[in-house]
């Protein structure tokens, strides 16, 4: 199952050159994977609440391909690679069309608030898959 997220570059998106700054790439892909994981119906702040868990980051492998511009409709998309009960590792991808502006390959990992590791529940990594 691929997640697709549409994403306007506006104004303040853009660097000195008019193209997307480098680090909003992130932003982007961050945006579409709380999307996604919404619309799975993981409520990140209620499993926070009620377990103390919380996603996080662990790797971002990043390819820059090609400039997006101010005013370019992108879609973010982003899907499964490999689930285990300790890491999520998912593609994502940037796009104006069908061209391929910017990819990733990112590691999420559960943790406690208190910042010790955590096995993934069953009922998240079956949402999830």
């Amino acid at each position: 199952m691929t997640h697709k997220l549409p994403i306007r570059v506006y104004y303040e998106d853009t660097d000195m050159a008019g193209i997307v700054y480098y680090a909003n790439y992130l932003r982007y892909i961050e945006r579409a994977r709380s999307e996604w994981v919404r619309e799975l119906g993981i409520d990140q702040r209620e499993m926070k609440e009620a377990d103390g868990l919380v996603f996080v980051v662990r790797r971002v492998e990043a390819d820059y391909l090609a400039p997006a511009k101010l005013d370019d409709l992108l879609t973010v998309e982003t899907e499964t690679v490999q689930l285990t009960g300790v890491r999520w590792i998912l593609e994502q991808r940037v796009k104006r069309g069908e061209d391929v502006l910017f990819q990733a390959v990112v590691t999420v990992v559960m943790m406690t608030e208190t910042g010790h590791p955590a096995r993934m529940p069953a009922n998240i990594r079956q949402m999830v898959h």
